[in-house]
């Protein structure tokens, strides 16, 4: 912390009788520094701000009061703590020197002992506030740091949970890459719409685009046989693919009750359980509908299916882009909520370039062209 001996204080008064009283007074104590017109104070000031000014009111060129106006109009001198010291004795010259912005006010003549309490007071709060405004800077700068260092440890969880759903399923390739930049895309294209101005902030967007990777995660809970089988599963199969929304529901959900309902995890609970419901109440894995669909659940919808449809299978060859857009386009209201396709078409080709730049086969990427 600076110290009361380190403090400058810059003198402005025109009568040079006044200024040698005061350099005698403060000149062992302080750094003093002096100004003989309000012109060549601000000047002063500019070279080198002091920690309080002793201010006479009635100069040539510019009155104190003019210069306490300069002095207000820039963020850098308007904390300056000013004491005039003056003949003006008046009440309305009292009222218009703390009006503009001065700390306290001395008559002249002055009493020596007066003016050196009052400069160390006012020194000692200057230098309180500076001391509090440091600390608060050096708070700041931690609870920076700490959160900044929760999203790196929030989204390495995320991407090594998603991680495990790529290894069990060779297929997926690039998939969650692609997908959790889909969702991102269409947050912010649906962002545009008054509807969903207050759901998707710049955090909330984050944590959708970060928690997207999750949507498969409850494939870790598939057998094998079902999950790596290269032909088209029976129905008691699919029965049993179908319980991989449910599985990486209930695996996130155990984590999130001891984060707190409010932890980023609440958006992948919803990708991972409601990724497959349709518009029309078709889906699974709880049969719903419309906007009962959770809002992550309905963007998956379109962002997963595009992928697959792009994507090569062993079940079937990549679609081109085009004819993706067009099964997009045809499914909605029945497999998608119609406002998200209608967000979809306004970024199809934004979609298109996130698939070339992670696709996963020259096949692929030779259709996206």
């Amino acid at each position: 912390m600076k110290k009361l001996s380190e403090c400058k204080i810059l003198i402005v008064d025109d009568t040079e009788t006044n200024i040698d009283i005061l350099v005698e007074v403060l000149g062992d104590e302080y750094e003093l520094s002096v100004a003989t017109d309000g012109i060549s104070a601000l000047d002063n000031v500019r070279k080198e701000a002091p920690d309080l000014i002793l201010l006479d009111i009635m100069m040539p060129k510019m009155s104190g009061f003019e210069v306490c106006y300069y002095l207000q109009l820039n963020a850098k001198t308007r904390e300056i703590p000013i004491i005039f010291l003056t003949a003006m004795a008046d009440i309305e010259s009292k009222s218009k020197g703390f009006q503009s912005g001065a700390v306290d006010y001395i008559i002249k003549p002055f009493e020596v002992m007066e003016v050196k309490a009052r400069v160390k007071t006012h020194l000692m709060l200057r230098l309180a506030r500076l001391e509090l405004s440091m600390q608060n800077e050096i708070l700041e700068e931690k609870v920076k740091r700490r959160t900044e260092e929760l999203d790196l440890t929030q989204e390495t969880t995320i991407d090594a949970m998603a991680v495990l759903a790529e290894y069990r399923d060779p297929e997926t390739g690039s998939h969650i890459l692609r997908t959790k930049n889909y969702v991102r895309l269409l947050a912010v294209e649906l962002r545009k719409k008054e509807k969903y101005q207050t759901i998707f902030d710049d955090k909330t967007i984050d944590m959708y685009y970060k928690s997207a990777a999750l949507h498969d995660i409850g494939k870790v809970g598939i057998r094998d046989e079902i999950l790596l089988k290269p032909g088209k599963l029976t129905k008691e199969e699919f029965e049993e693919m179908k319980k991989h929304t449910i599985i990486g529901y209930e695996a996130i959900q155990g984590a999130a009750r001891r984060l707190g309902e409010n932890s980023f995890l609440r958006y992948a609970m919803e990708f991972a359980r409601y990724h497959q419901e349709k518009w029309d109440g078709s889906g699974y894995p709880d049969g719903l509908d419309g906007e009962n669909i959770p809002l992550p659940g309905r963007i998956m919808a379109v962002a997963d299916v595009y992928d697959a449809l792009i994507s090569k299978r062993v079940y079937k060859p990549p679609f081109s882009h085009k004819k993706a857009v067009f099964t997009i386009i045809n499914e909605s209201g029945s497999h998608f909520d119609p406002e998200i396709v209608e967000a979809f078409c306004e970024i199809e080709n934004d979609f298109r370039n996130i698939a070339l730049a992670y696709a996963d086969t020259q096949e692929e990427r030779s259709l996206l062209l």
